[in-house]
Order: structure tokens, then sequence, then C-alpha cells
């Protein structure tokens, strides 16, 4: 039997990723992403939607999230599902939390301030080393 867990996304972060380190001294950092999705209906009625997915990125992916991207900046993702299941403390109750593990990641759009401050200008502009 095959399988697949292939998650392809590209939308707006909805707060500035933090980077912390884990016991093993992994770099691990977690971000929210909203995706927008527009349609008209048949009767030309225009509608939103917002999806909101939380996306986890690791290693050298994680620092370079947290040095480039802050709130609002677009962002391409590829990664893969990843189901989170614990017993609630207060409640006992069985929880379940559906996100997205992170492998590779894309900046889009223009450059943040940290971009333009470090590189001299905007992306595009910048010179190789």
């Amino acid at each position: 039997m095959s399988t697949l867990n292939r998650v392809t996304l590209i939308g707006n972060l909805t707060r500035d990723p933090e980077l912390r380190t884990v016991s093993s001294g992994a770099s691990v950092c977690d971000l929210g992403l909203a995706i927008n999705r527009n349609w008209t209906d048949p009767q030309g009625q225009k509608h939103e939607e917002v999806t909101f997915v939380d996306v986890t990125f690791w290693g050298k992916n994680a620092e370079n999230v947290v040095k480039y991207l802050s709130k609002g900046r677009s962002v391409y993702v590829e990664g893969r599902l990843q189901l989170n299941s614990w017993k609630d403390a207060q409640t006992g109750q069985d929880q379940n939390k559906l996100r997205v593990v992170g492998e590779r990641v894309q900046f889009l759009g223009g450059a943040s301030e940290r971009e333009k401050a470090e590189f001299g200008g905007e992306p595009s502009r910048r010179k190789a080393a």
C-alpha cells in the first residue's frame, strides 16, 4: 500500500516567529499561517474564508524563519502533516491537534526591515558574495 503525506501552502504569518531550543539542543520554531480563499457563489455573491494553520520548523530552517520573517510576511511552505495527541491535565479529556511540520520554506514578497538592514536593500538587489 502506497502512502503520501505532503502539504504545500502559501500564506501570511499571523505572528512573529520565536526560536526555542529543545533539550537535545535542536532549534525549533512555531509559526501561525493564514491562508485566504476567495470565491464567488452561483448567485454572484463574493465570499472569503481564512484558514489558520500551525507550522513547526526545525534546525537551520527554524533559525532562518526567525531571522528573516515577521508578522504579515508571505511564505511558501512544503511539509507533512503530524497529529499530536495528549490528555488534558485539567479535564482528563483526550486532545488532538493537527499541524504541519515544515521541511522547505521560501520567503515571498518584499524584504523585511531586518533583510533590508542586513543586506542593504531588496533581496533582488543583493550582490552575490
